[in-house]
Protein backbone atom coordinates (compact mmCIF):
# COMPACT_ATOMS: atom_id res chain seq x y z
CA UNK A 1 0.00 0.00 0.00
CA UNK A 2 0.80 3.24 -0.67
CA UNK A 3 -0.25 7.20 0.27
CA UNK A 4 -2.34 8.81 -2.09
CA UNK A 5 -0.66 11.12 -5.00
CA UNK A 6 -2.81 13.70 -4.34
CA UNK A 7 -1.28 14.06 -0.45
CA UNK A 8 1.95 12.66 -1.50
CA UNK A 9 1.86 16.29 -3.74
CA UNK A 10 1.17 18.09 -0.37
CA UNK A 11 3.86 19.01 1.99
CA UNK A 12 3.93 19.36 5.74
CA UNK A 13 2.97 22.66 7.47
CA UNK A 14 6.59 23.82 8.39
CA UNK A 15 4.85 26.38 11.21
CA UNK A 16 3.74 23.33 13.34
CA UNK A 17 7.26 21.50 12.15
CA UNK A 18 8.81 24.75 14.21
CA UNK A 19 6.96 24.84 16.85
CA UNK A 20 7.23 20.73 17.28
CA UNK A 21 11.16 21.12 17.17
CA UNK A 22 11.08 23.91 19.91
CA UNK A 23 8.84 21.40 22.59
CA UNK A 24 11.73 18.75 21.72
CA UNK A 25 14.50 21.26 22.54
CA UNK A 26 12.57 22.15 25.09
CA UNK A 27 12.13 18.65 26.46
CA UNK A 28 16.09 18.34 26.09
CA UNK A 29 16.38 20.76 28.55
CA UNK A 30 17.05 23.66 26.28
CA UNK A 31 15.57 27.02 27.53
CA UNK A 32 13.82 27.52 24.08
CA UNK A 33 12.20 31.03 23.98
CA UNK A 34 8.93 30.13 21.64
CA UNK A 35 7.82 33.39 19.12
CA UNK A 36 6.82 31.13 16.68
CA UNK A 37 3.54 29.55 17.44
CA UNK A 38 0.19 31.70 16.04
CA UNK A 39 -2.20 31.07 18.91
CA UNK A 40 -3.57 33.46 21.48
CA UNK A 41 -1.95 32.82 25.24
CA UNK A 42 -5.11 33.89 26.55
CA UNK A 43 -7.58 31.62 27.99
CA UNK A 44 -10.98 31.61 26.63
CA UNK A 45 -13.61 34.02 28.45
CA UNK A 46 -15.51 32.13 30.85
CA UNK A 47 -18.53 32.98 29.71
CA UNK A 48 -17.70 31.09 26.97
CA UNK A 49 -16.45 28.13 28.31
CA UNK A 50 -19.29 28.17 31.30
CA UNK A 51 -22.09 27.98 27.60
CA UNK A 52 -20.58 24.92 27.22
CA UNK A 53 -20.92 23.65 30.74
CA UNK A 54 -23.96 24.50 30.77
CA UNK A 55 -25.28 23.20 27.05
CA UNK A 56 -23.74 19.75 28.24
CA UNK A 57 -25.65 19.84 31.78
CA UNK A 58 -28.63 20.49 29.66
CA UNK A 59 -28.16 17.26 27.38
CA UNK A 60 -27.15 19.57 24.64
CA UNK A 61 -24.60 16.59 23.36
CA UNK A 62 -26.40 15.14 20.43
CA UNK A 63 -26.58 15.77 16.61
CA UNK A 64 -27.79 19.29 15.21
CA UNK A 65 -28.44 20.27 11.65
CA UNK A 66 -25.59 20.23 9.11
CA UNK A 67 -24.71 23.87 9.24
CA UNK A 68 -24.92 24.23 12.61
CA UNK A 69 -28.11 24.89 15.14
CA UNK A 70 -30.57 27.87 14.06
CA UNK A 71 -29.18 29.87 16.88
CA UNK A 72 -25.98 30.13 15.87
CA UNK A 73 -26.25 30.68 12.44
CA UNK A 74 -28.56 33.95 13.58
CA UNK A 75 -25.67 34.95 15.94
CA UNK A 76 -23.24 34.90 13.10
CA UNK A 77 -25.49 36.53 10.39
CA UNK A 78 -25.99 39.38 13.06
CA UNK A 79 -22.02 39.44 13.83
CA UNK A 80 -22.30 39.78 9.91
CA UNK A 81 -24.69 42.73 9.78
CA UNK A 82 -22.58 44.33 12.68
CA UNK A 83 -19.35 44.28 12.15
CA UNK A 84 -19.28 44.05 8.14
CA UNK A 85 -22.54 45.24 6.92
CA UNK A 86 -23.43 42.36 5.05
CA UNK A 87 -26.71 40.68 5.20
CA UNK A 88 -26.65 37.46 5.10
CA UNK A 89 -29.72 34.58 6.03
CA UNK A 90 -29.36 31.46 7.97
CA UNK A 91 -29.71 29.51 4.68
CA UNK A 92 -26.52 31.12 3.46
CA UNK A 93 -24.39 30.51 6.86
CA UNK A 94 -22.29 27.16 7.31
CA UNK A 95 -20.83 26.57 10.89
CA UNK A 96 -17.93 25.16 10.43
CA UNK A 97 -14.82 23.19 12.72
CA UNK A 98 -12.77 26.48 12.32
CA UNK A 99 -11.39 28.96 9.97
CA UNK A 100 -9.26 25.37 8.40
CA UNK A 101 -12.49 23.89 7.94
CA UNK A 102 -14.35 26.91 5.95
CA UNK A 103 -11.29 27.26 3.46
CA UNK A 104 -11.32 23.05 2.91
CA UNK A 105 -15.24 22.83 2.40
CA UNK A 106 -15.09 25.60 0.06
CA UNK A 107 -12.44 24.92 -2.18
CA UNK A 108 -14.02 21.46 -2.54
CA UNK A 109 -17.06 22.61 -3.17
CA UNK A 110 -15.78 25.87 -5.79
CA UNK A 111 -13.01 23.77 -7.79
CA UNK A 112 -12.73 21.53 -10.19
CA UNK A 113 -8.86 20.09 -11.62
CA UNK A 114 -6.75 22.65 -12.93
CA UNK A 115 -8.43 25.80 -12.21
CA UNK A 116 -6.03 28.25 -11.13
CA UNK A 117 -6.40 30.66 -7.84
CA UNK A 118 -5.11 33.65 -7.16
CA UNK A 119 -2.85 33.67 -4.10
CA UNK A 120 -0.72 36.74 -2.97
CA UNK A 121 2.43 35.88 -1.04
CA UNK A 122 3.83 35.82 1.41
CA UNK A 123 0.64 33.72 1.96
CA UNK A 124 -0.81 31.69 4.92
CA UNK A 125 1.11 27.82 4.35
CA UNK A 126 -1.86 26.00 4.34
CA UNK A 127 -3.42 27.86 1.49
CA UNK A 128 -1.68 26.24 -1.31
CA UNK A 129 -1.46 22.65 0.03
CA UNK A 130 -5.12 22.89 0.64
CA UNK A 131 -5.87 23.76 -3.22
CA UNK A 132 -3.99 21.37 -4.54
CA UNK A 133 -5.65 18.69 -2.09
CA UNK A 134 -8.75 20.50 -4.55
CA UNK A 135 -7.19 20.12 -7.38
CA UNK A 136 -6.54 23.49 -8.08
CA UNK A 137 -3.57 25.28 -8.62
CA UNK A 138 -2.18 27.95 -7.27
CA UNK A 139 -1.59 31.43 -9.02
CA UNK A 140 1.16 33.12 -6.95
CA UNK A 141 1.65 37.17 -7.03
CA UNK A 142 4.17 38.05 -4.88
CA UNK A 143 3.88 41.58 -3.01
CA UNK A 144 7.02 43.09 -1.68
CA UNK A 145 7.98 44.80 1.73
CA UNK A 146 8.22 48.18 -0.07
CA UNK A 147 4.62 47.96 -0.94
CA UNK A 148 3.75 46.69 2.56
CA UNK A 149 3.12 43.15 1.32
CA UNK A 150 -0.16 44.12 -0.70
CA UNK A 151 -1.61 43.00 -3.85
CA UNK A 152 -1.86 45.90 -6.28
CA UNK A 153 -5.22 45.50 -8.62
CA UNK A 154 -2.97 45.86 -11.81
CA UNK A 155 -0.94 42.72 -10.25
CA UNK A 156 -4.02 41.12 -10.03
CA UNK A 157 -5.06 41.66 -13.39
CA UNK A 158 -1.78 40.40 -14.73
CA UNK A 159 -1.85 37.75 -12.97
CA UNK A 160 -5.22 36.28 -14.71
CA UNK A 161 -5.55 33.70 -17.23
CA UNK A 162 -7.72 32.21 -19.02
CA UNK A 163 -8.23 28.77 -16.08
CA UNK A 164 -8.43 31.39 -13.16
CA UNK A 165 -11.22 31.39 -11.46
CA UNK A 166 -10.80 32.84 -7.81
CA UNK A 167 -8.82 35.25 -5.76
CA UNK A 168 -8.16 34.75 -1.47
CA UNK A 169 -7.69 37.61 0.25
CA UNK A 170 -6.46 37.73 4.03
CA UNK A 171 -6.67 40.81 5.74
CA UNK A 172 -5.15 41.49 8.16
CA UNK A 173 -2.82 38.53 6.98
CA UNK A 174 -0.84 36.11 8.08
CA UNK A 175 2.79 36.52 8.12
CA UNK A 176 3.00 39.63 7.29
CA UNK A 177 0.36 41.75 9.51
CA UNK A 178 -0.51 43.51 6.44
CA UNK A 179 -4.00 45.15 5.91
CA UNK A 180 -5.49 46.37 2.79
CA UNK A 181 -7.06 49.90 2.86
CA UNK A 182 -10.97 50.47 1.85
CA UNK A 183 -9.75 52.03 -1.32
CA UNK A 184 -7.67 48.77 -2.28
CA UNK A 185 -9.91 46.65 -1.50
CA UNK A 186 -12.49 48.40 -3.87
CA UNK A 187 -10.35 48.53 -6.65
CA UNK A 188 -9.40 44.89 -6.15
CA UNK A 189 -13.39 43.88 -5.93
CA UNK A 190 -13.88 45.76 -9.38
CA UNK A 191 -11.35 43.56 -11.06
CA UNK A 192 -12.49 40.44 -9.50
CA UNK A 193 -16.25 41.72 -10.65
CA UNK A 194 -14.57 42.95 -13.97
CA UNK A 195 -13.25 39.05 -14.64
CA UNK A 196 -15.63 37.54 -12.70
CA UNK A 197 -14.06 35.78 -9.87
CA UNK A 198 -14.72 34.38 -6.80
CA UNK A 199 -13.52 35.94 -4.13
CA UNK A 200 -12.85 34.45 -0.78
CA UNK A 201 -11.92 36.10 1.44
CA UNK A 202 -10.65 34.90 5.17
CA UNK A 203 -11.51 37.48 7.67
CA UNK A 204 -9.88 35.36 10.65
CA UNK A 205 -7.83 38.30 11.83
CA UNK A 206 -10.24 41.13 11.39
CA UNK A 207 -11.04 41.78 14.86
CA UNK A 208 -7.17 42.38 15.73
CA UNK A 209 -6.79 45.45 13.83
CA UNK A 210 -5.36 48.85 14.60
CA UNK A 211 -8.54 50.44 13.15
CA UNK A 212 -11.50 48.53 11.50
CA UNK A 213 -11.62 48.40 7.78
CA UNK A 214 -15.11 48.31 5.45
CA UNK A 215 -15.49 44.80 4.08
CA UNK A 216 -15.15 44.09 0.08
CA UNK A 217 -18.51 42.36 0.36
CA UNK A 218 -19.61 46.02 1.42
CA UNK A 219 -17.29 48.18 -0.87
CA UNK A 220 -18.28 46.24 -3.40
CA UNK A 221 -21.90 44.43 -2.91
CA UNK A 222 -22.24 43.35 -6.73
CA UNK A 223 -19.44 40.66 -5.43
CA UNK A 224 -22.40 39.14 -3.47
CA UNK A 225 -22.91 36.49 -5.90
CA UNK A 226 -19.26 35.42 -5.94
CA UNK A 227 -18.36 36.12 -2.69
CA UNK A 228 -17.51 33.28 -0.09
CA UNK A 229 -16.42 35.09 3.80
CA UNK A 230 -14.03 32.91 6.27
CA UNK A 231 -13.84 33.24 9.80
CA UNK A 232 -13.46 31.28 13.31
CA UNK A 233 -13.96 32.17 16.94
CA UNK A 234 -10.00 31.02 16.99
CA UNK A 235 -8.14 34.08 17.00
CA UNK A 236 -10.69 36.87 18.37
CA UNK A 237 -12.13 34.73 21.13
CA UNK A 238 -8.75 32.31 22.07
CA UNK A 239 -11.02 29.27 21.37
CA UNK A 240 -8.37 27.15 18.77
CA UNK A 241 -8.71 24.35 20.14
CA UNK A 242 -12.91 24.31 20.42
CA UNK A 243 -12.26 24.05 16.05
CA UNK A 244 -15.20 26.09 15.45
CA UNK A 245 -15.76 28.94 12.77
CA UNK A 246 -17.98 29.39 9.64
CA UNK A 247 -18.55 30.07 6.29
CA UNK A 248 -21.04 32.44 4.42
CA UNK A 249 -22.31 32.28 0.93
CA UNK A 250 -25.01 32.68 -1.80
CA UNK A 251 -26.35 29.80 -3.84
CA UNK A 252 -25.17 27.70 -5.22
CA UNK A 253 -21.70 27.38 -3.28
CA UNK A 254 -24.06 26.76 -0.03
CA UNK A 255 -25.42 23.57 -1.89
CA UNK A 256 -21.21 22.69 -2.45
CA UNK A 257 -20.34 23.76 1.05
CA UNK A 258 -23.09 21.68 2.67
CA UNK A 259 -22.53 18.48 0.83
CA UNK A 260 -18.55 18.82 1.33
CA UNK A 261 -18.95 19.12 5.39
CA UNK A 262 -21.93 16.51 5.45
CA UNK A 263 -18.88 14.03 4.02
CA UNK A 264 -16.04 15.43 5.99
CA UNK A 265 -17.24 16.50 9.80
CA UNK A 266 -20.90 15.97 10.00
CA UNK A 267 -20.98 19.86 11.87
CA UNK A 268 -19.49 21.18 14.44
CA UNK A 269 -19.85 19.61 18.53
CA UNK A 270 -22.86 20.75 19.60
CA UNK A 271 -21.27 22.29 22.81
CA UNK A 272 -18.76 24.07 21.01
CA UNK A 273 -21.54 25.54 19.17
CA UNK A 274 -23.16 26.92 22.53
CA UNK A 275 -20.03 28.24 23.52
CA UNK A 276 -19.07 30.25 20.23
CA UNK A 277 -23.10 31.27 20.63
CA UNK A 278 -22.03 33.21 23.84
CA UNK A 279 -18.69 34.27 22.25
CA UNK A 280 -20.42 35.95 19.21
CA UNK A 281 -23.72 37.55 21.39
CA UNK A 282 -22.38 38.51 24.66
CA UNK A 283 -20.90 41.58 25.54
CA UNK A 284 -17.93 41.57 27.21
CA UNK A 285 -14.62 43.76 27.53
CA UNK A 286 -12.31 40.23 26.58
CA UNK A 287 -11.71 41.60 22.63
CA UNK A 288 -10.85 45.17 23.85
CA UNK A 289 -8.43 43.91 26.23
CA UNK A 290 -6.83 41.40 24.09
CA UNK A 291 -6.49 44.23 21.22
CA UNK A 292 -4.66 46.49 24.02
CA UNK A 293 -2.66 43.78 25.06
CA UNK A 294 -1.27 42.80 21.60
CA UNK A 295 -0.82 46.48 20.69
CA UNK A 296 1.75 46.83 24.00
CA UNK A 297 3.09 43.75 22.51
CA UNK A 298 3.69 44.98 19.03
CA UNK A 299 5.31 47.93 20.16
CA UNK A 300 7.50 46.27 22.42
CA UNK A 301 8.78 43.68 19.78
CA UNK A 302 9.16 46.13 17.07
CA UNK A 303 10.98 48.86 19.23
CA UNK A 304 13.47 45.95 20.09
CA UNK A 305 13.66 43.64 16.50
CA UNK A 306 14.71 47.70 14.99
CA UNK A 307 17.15 47.89 17.86
CA UNK A 308 18.90 45.02 17.35
CA UNK A 309 18.78 45.58 13.32
CA UNK A 310 15.50 43.03 12.22
CA UNK A 311 14.26 46.18 9.97
CA UNK A 312 10.31 45.60 10.40
CA UNK A 313 6.98 48.09 9.54
CA UNK A 314 4.69 47.86 11.84
CA UNK A 315 1.43 45.04 10.77
CA UNK A 316 -1.59 46.39 10.84
CA UNK A 317 -3.23 43.63 12.46
CA UNK A 318 -2.94 40.03 13.74
CA UNK A 319 -0.57 39.18 15.72
CA UNK A 320 2.96 38.90 13.66
CA UNK A 321 5.92 40.40 12.72
CA UNK A 322 7.94 39.77 9.71
CA UNK A 323 10.93 41.59 10.05
CA UNK A 324 13.96 41.33 7.25
CA UNK A 325 16.71 39.98 8.51
CA UNK A 326 19.68 39.87 5.73
CA UNK A 327 21.87 41.09 8.86
CA UNK A 328 21.55 37.56 9.98
CA UNK A 329 21.16 35.06 6.85
CA UNK A 330 19.67 36.32 3.41
CA UNK A 331 18.37 32.44 3.36
CA UNK A 332 15.26 32.66 6.40
CA UNK A 333 15.81 28.75 6.79
CA UNK A 334 19.24 29.75 8.12
CA UNK A 335 18.54 32.87 9.89
CA UNK A 336 15.88 31.21 11.83
CA UNK A 337 18.54 28.01 12.42
CA UNK A 338 20.96 30.79 13.25
CA UNK A 339 17.90 32.40 15.70
CA UNK A 340 17.17 29.01 17.32
CA UNK A 341 20.84 27.77 17.71
CA UNK A 342 22.24 30.98 19.06
CA UNK A 343 19.68 32.61 20.97
CA UNK A 344 17.20 30.06 21.76
CA UNK A 345 14.41 31.67 20.21
CA UNK A 346 12.06 29.71 17.70
CA UNK A 347 10.69 31.59 14.71
CA UNK A 348 9.55 30.16 11.16
CA UNK A 349 11.51 31.23 8.03
CA UNK A 350 9.81 33.51 5.54
CA UNK A 351 10.50 31.08 2.42
CA UNK A 352 7.78 29.36 3.82
CA UNK A 353 5.51 31.84 3.10
CA UNK A 354 6.11 31.98 -0.67
CA UNK A 355 8.42 33.28 -2.57
CA UNK A 356 8.91 36.81 -1.42
CA UNK A 357 8.98 35.53 2.24
CA UNK A 358 12.24 35.07 1.60
CA UNK A 359 15.16 37.28 3.91
CA UNK A 360 12.72 37.49 6.42
CA UNK A 361 11.22 35.21 9.20
CA UNK A 362 7.76 35.41 11.26
CA UNK A 363 7.97 36.21 14.83
CA UNK A 364 4.63 35.86 16.69
CA UNK A 365 3.46 38.44 19.79
CA UNK A 366 0.64 36.06 20.71
CA UNK A 367 2.58 35.88 23.99
CA UNK A 368 3.60 37.21 27.00
CA UNK A 369 4.95 40.80 27.59
CA UNK A 370 7.98 38.39 29.89
CA UNK A 371 8.68 36.10 26.84
CA UNK A 372 8.77 39.13 24.56
CA UNK A 373 11.08 40.84 26.79
CA UNK A 374 13.21 37.69 27.28
CA UNK A 375 13.60 37.00 23.60
CA UNK A 376 14.50 40.37 22.87
CA UNK A 377 16.92 40.09 25.71
CA UNK A 378 18.69 36.55 24.23
CA UNK A 379 18.92 38.13 21.08
CA UNK A 380 21.06 41.42 21.64
CA UNK A 381 23.11 39.47 24.23
CA UNK A 382 23.96 35.89 21.59
CA UNK A 383 23.41 37.56 17.57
Amino acid sequence: MKISARLRAVKPSATFAMAAEATALRNQGRDVIDLSVGEPDFDTPEHVKAAAREAMARGLTKYTPIGGTDELKDAISTKLRRDNGLEYGRAEVMASCGGKHSLYTAFQALFDEGDEVVLPAPYWVSYPEMLVLAGAVPRIVTTTAARGFRMAPAELEAALGPRTVAVILNSPSNPTGAAYSAEELRALGRVALRRQLVVITDDIYERLTARPVAHIGTLVPELRANLVVVNSASKSYAMTGWRIGYAVAAEPWMTGLSKATLYSSNGVSTPTQWAALAAFTTSSDFLAASRAAYRERRDLLLAGLNEIGLTCTSPAGAFYAFPDVASISGDSREAANVLLDRAQVATVPGIVFGPHGEGHVRFSFSTSIETIKAGLESMRCNL
